[in-house]
C-alpha cells in the first residue's frame, strides 16, 4: 500500500503560498506549511482544512528555527512526498544603500534556507520517494532595479536547484517553477500593474492558482524531470520592448 501524500510548503499562509497548499491538499497530500508574520492567515488556513493543514511557524532565516522545524517535519512527515521553498522576502533597495546585512537577510530567507533545508529533509524525501520544488522568479534571469538582493538569490536558487538535481540524484527530483506576474504586490497600483502587463509577449497576468498547478505537476507528474526551471511568465523573459 502506497505511503500517504506528505509535503511540507514554506511560506505557505497567503498568496502563491496558500494557493500551492490548496493545490496539494486537493491532490489528496496533508500539508504543513511554515508562516512568520501571517499569523491570521496561517491560523485561518489550517482551520479551513482540518487535519491537512499544519501551520508551523518558523523564521526561516534563523539556522536554529531551522533545525528545529526539520525535526518537527520528521516527527509529522516520517515519510516526505514533497517539499515546495517558496517563503522569499522582496526589499526594495537602491544599490546605493543596500548594506551587507540586507543583503545578507535576503540571501539566507530567499537561498540559504532551501539549500539547507532541502539537505536535511534529504533522508525524508528518500523514504517518501519526494520532490522538491523551489519557486524561483523570472528574474532569476533579467535584472530588476533597486532590487539586487532579490534578483541575485533568485539566480542563484535556480542555480541550486540545478545543483541540489545532482546532488540528490537519483532518488530525489529538484525543479524549479519561475513566476512572472502572479500575484501584485499590495502596493502596487492600477497604472503601475497595467505598465508591467503591457511588458510580456502574451499581455496578462497570471495567478497563484496557475504557479501551484505548475508545482503539482512538477512534483507528481513529470517523473523524468529533474533539474529544470519552468518558466511561468506570459513571455515577459523573452519580451523586447
Amino acid at each position: 500500500m502506497p505511503e500517504p501524500l506528505t509535503a511540507l510548503v514554506t511560506g505557505g499562509a497567503r498568496r502563491v503560498g496558500k494557493a500551492i497548499v490548496q493545490e496539494l491538499i486537493a491532490h489528496g497530500a496533508t500539508v504543513a506549511f511554515t508562516y512568520w508574520h501571517s499569523g491570521a492567515e496561517a491560523r485561518a488556513l489550517e482551520a479551513a482544512y482540518s487535519g491537512q493543514a499544519i501551520a508551523l511557524r518558523c523564521p526561516l532565516e534563523e539556522p536554529e528555527a531551522r533545525a528545529q522545524l526539520v525535526a518537527r517535519v520528521q516527527e509529522l512527515f516520517p515519510h516526505l512526498s514533497a517539499l515546495v521553498h517558496n517563503a522569499a522576502v522582496f526589499p526594495r533597495t537602491p544599490l546605493a544603500e543596500l548594506t551587507v546585512e540586507s543583503f545578507r537577510q535576503t540571501l539566507a530567507v530567499n537561498l540559504e534556507a532551501p539549500l539547507f533545508l532541502s539537505r536535511d529533509l534529504a533522508d525524508a524525501l528518500r523514504r517518501g520517494q519526494g520532490a522538491i520544488v523551489n519557486v524561483a522568479d523570472v528574474y532569476a534571469f533579467l535584472p530588476l532595479k533597486n532590487f539586487t538582493a532579490y534578483v541575485v538569490s533568485k539566480a542563484a536558487l535556480a542555480a541550486t536547484t540545478r545543483q541540489l538535481a545532482v546532488e540528490l540524484a537519483p532518488d530525489v527530483r529538484v525543479n524549479a517553477v519561475a513566476p512572472g506576474i502572479a500575484a501584485f504586490p499590495e502596493s502596487y497600483d492600477q497604472e503601475t500593474r497595467e505598465r508591467l502587463i503591457a511588458r510580456t509577449l502574451l499581455k496578462k497576468a497570471g495567478s497563484p492558482e496557475e504557479i501551484a498547478r505548475a508545482v503539482r505537476f512538477l512534483l507528481f507528474e513529470a517523473s523524468t524531470v529533474t533539474g529544470e526551471v519552468l518558466t511561468v511568465d506570459a513571455g515577459r523573459r523573452l519580451f523586447a520592448g
